[in-house]
């Protein structure tokens, strides 16, 4: 079941709103994290990727929401209009940012279904590994795995920062290239132009890094992928990426210290650890 959204915009993510907020109309989507229905009352998580807000449909408050409601399951696609309240006291959940708070909805829009899930969407899952990797998309939608993303992300978006201000060029290499007789096996990619040639995935940037350093660009730095066709290791697949630093002019003593400058703001961050 799907309805469109008529113009709607999200107004707020499911990890914004506080107290200051209350009386506040608001647009919230999300995914259905759990449904409570206490009768004359249903209570619903709203999850997206920043975090979960608690949604109210109230008959009593605005009629036809319950009618919604009721057909709601875990990860229906929801899109709620509404308005913040302060929840009572004894009712504030100090585990989430969200917790003094509630959205009680004006309007609820049923976005997508769901059908039954393979396993539950948490942080502990007894689902095995093949049944995870088949539904990706939902396993990704576990708060492990999204913490898993995020800190890659945030540790590369550090690291550009701090080389940067270091004077680092971030500067891109081709993927396609001749093959070259080196020690790792490549992955090789036919031609259509050129019928019986073949381009190489590269194993590194190696080829490119001394024609940039005699061209005049001193510092560069890029996060490559790689490829290799050799037997996996415990920390290597066949394609994988690598941070990749090439210096001119800088002897032993500049280079370490110019490591230990680029790593103490990763060290620092509180949303990297290393």
């Amino acid at each position: 079941m799907s309805t469109q959204l008529d113009g709607w915009q999200r107004s707020h993510n499911l990890n914004e709103l506080t107290d200051k907020n209350d009386g506040n109309k608001v647009t919230l989507m999300g995914w259905v994290q759990s449904r409570r229905d206490h009768g004359n009352l249903i209570f619903i998580d709203l999850r997206d990727r920043f975090g979960i807000t608690q949604v109210v449909l109230d008959p009593a408050h605005t009629a036809g929401v319950i009618e919604v409601g009721e057909k709601l399951r875990n990860e229906y696609v929801l899109a709620v209009q509404g308005v913040v309240r302060k929840r009572p006291e004894g009712m504030i959940n100090s585990k989430v940012t969200t917790g003094a708070i509630e959205v009680i909805a004006d309007v609820a829009k049923l976005l997508n279904s769901s059908e039954p899930l393979p396993f539950q969407i948490s942080d502990q899952t007894e689902a095995s590994e093949a049944i995870r990797l088949k539904y990706r998309y939902l396993d990704l939608r576990r708060q492990t795995l999204k913490n898993n993303m995020l800190t890659r992300i945030h540790f590369v978006r550090e690291m550009r920062r701090a080389l940067e201000d270091e004077n680092f060029l971030d500067i891109e290499t081709p993927l396609l290239y001749k093959s070259t007789p080196e020690g790792a096996r490549e992955f090789l990619v036919p031609s259509r132009v050129h019928a019986g040639k073949f381009y190489a995935l590269p194993q590194s940037p190696q080829l490119f890094k001394q024609v940039l350093m005699i061209s005049g660009f001193d510092r560069y730095y890029q996060v490559v992928k790689c490829f290799r066709d050799e037997d996996l290791r415990a920390d290597r697949q066949p394609e994988f990426s690598q941070i990749d630093l090439e210096m001119s002019f800088v002897d032993r003593d500049q280079i370490m210290g110019t490591m230990e400058r680029i790593i103490e703001p990763l060290a620092n961050s509180s949303q990297c650890r290393i």
